[in-house]
């Protein structure tokens, strides 16, 4: 993250404004303020946030906790979430925010352009429905096969099941081919607009090679929404 037109965001007082960006005043920092996100940042949870801080222009910094060697789970963490999971967002004032589409309604808050929750009564519905299908449809599947089929997750998901991770495997292929339906008729997954549930769908897409499953042929729509948003810059991120 970083580089020319990024902000720092944080709710601080004594703010001082920084020069107007694409979307509008991109300040929000002072110094000393210890905003953060905790994160590991090879998990596919934290890369949602991440690219969905750098489709805002928005930079935050970040610390890192090693999920494989189980920093996640010691005292001093669980203290912050209970769940023991990242990313976990910081603010200033101490109030700690978990789940990444949490944080990121946070973000959208504090800076509403581009907006990618969507716009409008209906435009807003549609992208909260995508974005549930996108990620307790399609990024569950996937994850739920990596998390019970890899010999590395072996030690974190206690206990591995072998063949729920196997049916899952048959899950995310029956939703892709939902999404690839959709995406034969619209350009991103909520419509003409990039959205939340494009971040979740693409980074659910781009964990099927650790989860070990193949995309299967001939999914058109699927495909070509897939070079498009991948070939977006926050993509990197």
């Amino acid at each position: 993250m970083g580089g020319d037109g990024f902000c720092s965001v944080a709710v601080c007082s004594g703010l001082a404004e920084a020069p107007r960006g694409e979307y509008g005043p991109r300040v929000l920092a002072r110094k000393g303020c210890a905003l953060r996100i905790i994160e590991t940042n090879t998990a596919p949870n934290p890369r949602r946030v991440r690219i969905f801080l750098a489709e805002k222009g928005i930079s935050v910094p970040f610390e890192q906790r090693d999920l494989m060697a189980g920093e996640l789970k010691a005292a001093g963490f669980t203290d912050i979430n209970p769940m023991q999971r990242v990313p976990v967002l910081v603010l200033d004032d101490g109030t700690i925010i978990s789940e990444s589409v949490a944080i990121c309604r946070y973000f959208e808050e504090v800076q509403p352009k581009p907006a990618l929750f969507g716009t409008g009564a209906v435009g807003k519905a549609i992208v909260e429905m995508w974005q549930r299908r996108a990620e307790l449809g399609l990024f569950f599947h996937i994850a739920q096969a990596f998390r019970h089929l890899h010999p590395k997750m072996a030690h974190l998901e206690v206990p591995q099941i072998a063949p729920w991770g196997e049916a899952n495997k048959d899950k995310a292929l029956d939703i892709m081919e939902i999404f690839d339906r959709q995406l034969g008729k619209e350009r991103f997954v909520a419509g003409e607009d990039y959205s939340i549930a494009d971040i979740t769908a693409l980074v659910a897409i781009d964990f099927l090679k650790p989860a070990k499953i193949d995309m299967p042929c001939g999914l058109a729509g699927l495909e070509r929404w897939y070079r498009e948003v991948s070939a977006r810059p926050s993509a990197l991120a």
